[in-house]
């Protein structure tokens, strides 16, 4: 047999969390057709994996590239990072089901929760479809990079079926719910992969408003949930607040209402865990709820990222400490170059740092009331901020803060802030840690990511373009947990484990996840000694000029879709294999 593909003398580390060893691969119309000494074989073409590792690749759960789909054919950065599959429609947002006179509905909706400009949206979307199947047949009629799955979203469905009535506090009637419940099943027969709802008051409308599903009630939730009964497939997805203590009522009747939709189903469901600031022990809590929900035969999962929760601060980004500051208000739609001009002048600093911020959240804000906290208390949030740097250091030390470093040198934490936004002609960017970081290490991290019921997941890639990058998730888990921490990491094959075979097994996709013959030729070649992460940068190429930020990675020597490379030492190559994956049964 001749191969379409072979690659050569690679280190294998397949995915099912045994040791690795070395083979070549081979590759033949899209499937793995042989792994071993394949000495005189032939192949149309060859990859030299000598001192490389070979992975399955990664399949990302939680991304948000719903729109982006539509007009983006690469799906970057998730294609950049090794992803292969991309789930999209997380947190109960999307573009579909849709009527043409709720399209702004749902792009207000979307740019407020994921912080995706709705000029973006509203030039690049394409709006070919109505229905959920005639989304999912307008995506699978274009060609992309890489594989994606759809999940349903609870809030345009709520907004398709409800009309004006979808607002967060408005109840759904039964014949609502019905109707919702009809719609759902239409798109697990079409082939979507799960259904996702959001529970969170930092989700907000770009007119501030709550989303519309944020206080379904459990009727509405189960009613929902019984339609994967009548299906083999299908997962739910579900992220939420719990801003409430343990043991207070609220808290329990709100992972009640999560688990009552799991028993609903009969379907796996996963939900977001992190360590919040305003409630540090709560993710203890959520574990052991989950443990209990697990023990009652209510399959749930907790989907974990792979370092903090932070944001990206600069004077291009969505957010920065002076935002609300009244002297840079008066500025504030300057040109940046003009702004940093101004931002030198040390009269203007002097005065700046006399003020004091005003909100910037409320009533027809879609910023979260959380910024306004934040912001009022910069002076102490900023012994959590950090320079970025070139060397993107995501686990820095607290003595390496920027608070920290402007104290020692005899100035205020405002104006070292102040001065480390103007480096790189205006153009740094400064991490903040916001959440899993309130021991200013990555300790209780591990401790999540290494519970067995932890996903690898809420890398929102597509989202929040001009907050964070963390669709290069995958990279870091490779890096950071697999080779560069010194405490409490985990082997190369415990990472790529779990963000191959784990993630894709839970989502529903057995035909890959690992490296084994017939299975779906989807694979990372890495220079895993050389790998590394580069510092994110603001790129300008959305739809109507729109910016985001873009991170790129050196150590990627090839990527392959269905047999296809389509990543060749860090750059696409412009093959187009990826599909739609339905999943039907």
């Amino acid at each position: 047999m001749k191969y379409d593909l072979i690659i050569r003398g690679g280190v294998v580390v397949d995915g099912t969390g045994k040791d690795r060893f070395q083979a070549d691969i081979a590759i033949k119309d899209g499937k793995i057709a042989g792994i071993g000494a394949l000495n005189g074989s032939e192949a149309s073409r060859e990859i030299d994996a000598a001192g490389a590792i070979v992975t399955p690749g990664f399949v990302d759960i939680h991304t948000h590239y719903d729109g982006q789909v539509s007009w983006d054919e690469d799906l970057a950065p998730s294609s950049i990072h090794g992803v292969t599959t991309a789930v999209m429609g997380s947190c109960g947002v999307g573009f579909a089901p849709c009527r043409p006179q709720d399209r702004e509905k749902l792009i207000e909706l979307m740019e407020g929760v994921e912080d995706i400009p709705g000029s973006a949206l509203a030039e690049g979307l394409t709006w070919n479809w109505e229905t959920f199947p005639e989304y999912m047949e307008a995506l699978d009629a274009m060609p992309h990079t890489i594989d994606f799955c759809a999940q349903m979203t609870h809030d345009p469905l709520r907004v398709y079926v409800m009309g004006d009535r979808a607002v967060h506090n408005q109840p759904a009637t039964s014949e609502d719910i019905a109707r919702m419940q009809k719609l759902l099943a239409e798109g697990l027969k079409a082939g979507a992969v799960g259904f996702s709802t959001g529970r969170t008051d930092n989700h907000r409308t770009a007119a501030g408003e709550h989303t519309p599903a944020a206080e379904a009630k459990v009727e509405e939730l189960t009613g929902l949930a019984g339609a994967f009964r009548q299906f083999q497939h299908g997962v739910l997805q579900v992220v939420s607040d719990f801003d409430m203590p343990e043991g207070d009522a609220e808290f329990d009747r709100e992972f009640d209402l999560i688990e009552s939709m799991g028993r609903a189903s009969g379907k796996p469901l996963s939900l977001s865990l992190m360590q919040r600031d305003q409630s540090p022990n709560q993710w203890k809590w959520i574990i052991r709820r989950a443990e209990a929900a697990n023990q009652a035969g209510i399959p749930l999962q907790l989907q974990v990222g792979a370092r903090a929760i932070g944001i990206l601060l600069g004077l291009e980004t969505t957010f920065h400490p002076f935002m609300g500051f009244p002297s840079y208000k008066a500025i504030s739609q300057l040109p940046l170059e003009e702004r940093v001009k101004r931002m030198s002048d040390p009269a203007f600093k002097a005065q700046l740092l006399t003020e004091k911020s005003e909100p910037v959240a409320g009533d027809g804000s879609s910023i979260p009331p959380l910024a306004d906290l934040l912001l009022s208390q910069i002076q102490m949030w900023g012994m959590r901020m950090f320079t970025l740097g070139e060397t993107p250091d995501y686990e820095p030390s607290m003595a390496g803060s920027i608070g920290r470093k402007a104290l020692e040198r005899g100035e205020t934490v405002l104006s070292g802030l102040y001065d480390a936004l103007l480096e790189n002609e205006g153009k740094a960017l400064i991490y903040f840690p916001l959440y899993n970081y309130i021991d200013g290490n990555l300790d209780n991290l591990y401790t999540m990511l290494s519970h067995p019921l932890s996903l690898p997941g809420l890398s929102d890639g597509g989202a929040h373009v001009g907050t964070i990058c963390d669709a290069s998730f995958p990279t870091f888990m490779l890096t950071h947990w697999a080779r560069d921490r010194k405490r409490g990491n985990f082997s190369l094959e415990q990472v790529v484990k779990k963000q191959t075979w784990d993630t894709a097994k839970f989502i529903g996709l057995h035909d890959r996840g690992t490296l084994e013959v017939g299975k779906k030729a989807d694979l990372n070649v890495i220079d895993f000694e050389h790998l590394r992460l580069q510092p994110p940068r603001l790129i300008q190429d959305l739809p109507a000029g729109g910016k985001r930020l873009m991170q790129q990675a050196e150590g990627y020597l090839a990527t392959i879709v269905s047999g296809e490379v389509i990543l060749e030492n860090g750059r696409l190559t412009g093959a187009k294999p990826g599909r739609l994956v339905r999943v039907l049964g």
